[in-house]
C-alpha cells in the first residue's frame, strides 16, 4: 500500500511511502484484538479494593440474644453481614488482574488493528512532526493543516520529542507515543493514525 506524505502545512511533499501488506493488509482476526485489549486494560487496573470480612471487623462477638424463644432468627453477633457496620459477605480483596498472552497472538492483534486502519484509510503520514519549541497553538494549527481538527489522533513519533509531547499533553483527544511502544488499545482507541515518516521503519523493524 502507497500513501502520500505530507508536511505540517497539510501539503503533500511529493513523496510516498510504502506500508508493507504483511503488517497493514493482513485479514484481521477480531478476537486477537479483544484478548489484547482485554489484557491491555487489565493491567492498568491497581487491584487494590479490600472491604473487611467479619473476623476483621471491630465490635464484641458476645451472643447478642438467646437462641430461643424470641420469635427472630437467631443471631449470633453484631459483627454479622445482616447488621450495619458487620463484615461484607464475599468482598472485594487485593488480585492482580494481569494475565499472559503470547508474543505471536500479541504481534497478530497489533497487525489487525493496523490492517483496520489502513483499510479504513486512517493513517495520515507526515515527513517530519517536530516543534521549535512547546506551543499547544501550534500544535492546533498543524492539526487543522493535515484536516484532522477535534478528531481523536494517535500520534506516533520515531524517537522521543519533548515538545511534541508538551504541546499535546493538554488537548483531550490527542495521544503522543512511540512507534516502539505502539499497543493495539491506541490504535484501535484513535479514529486516525498520524504517523511520523521515521516510524514506519521502526513498525517495520518490530514486526520483522
Amino acid at each position: 500500500m502507497e500513501l502520500a506524505i505530507y508536511n505540517t502545512s497539510g501539503k503533500e511533499t511529493g513523496k510516498k511511502v510504502v506500508l508493507s501488506d504483511e503488517i497493514f493488509g493482513i485479514t484481521p482476526n477480531d478476537h486477537a484484538i479483544y484478548l489484547d485489549v482485554k489484557q491491555y486494560l487489565a493491567n492498568q487496573r491497581q487491584g487494590t479494593h479490600k472491604s473487611k470480612q467479619r473476623n476483621e471487623v471491630a465490635g464484641s462477638t458476645r451472643k447478642l440474644k438467646k437462641q430461643k424463644g424470641t420469635g427472630g432468627a437467631r443471631a449470633g453477633s453484631i459483627l454479622s453481614p445482616l447488621f450495619p457496620g458487620g463484615g461484607r459477605v464475599f468482598g472485594p480483596v487485593p488480585r492482580d488482574y494481569s494475565f499472559k498472552l503470547n508474543k505471536k497472538l500479541k504481534q497478530l492483534a497489533r497487525k489487525s488493528a493496523l490492517s483496520y486502519k489502513a483499510s479504513e484509510e486512517k493513517i495520515k503520514v507526515v515527513d517530519a512532526f517536530s516543534m521549535e519549541a512547546p506551543k499547544t497553538k501550534e500544535f492546533i494549527a498543524i492539526t487543522k493543516n493535515l484536516g484532522l481538527e477535534g478528531k481523536k489522533m494517535l500520534v506516533v513519533l520515531p524517537d522521543t520529542d519533548a515538545n511534541v509531547v508538551l504541546s499535546s499533553r493538554n488537548l483531550q483527544n490527542v495521544k503522543v507515543v512511540l512507534a516502539s511502544n505502539l499497543n493495539t488499545y491506541d490504535v484501535m482507541n484513535a479514529a486516525t493514525l498520524v504517523l511520523a515518516e521515521g516510524s514506519v521503519n521502526v513498525i517495520n523493524e518490530m514486526f520483522a
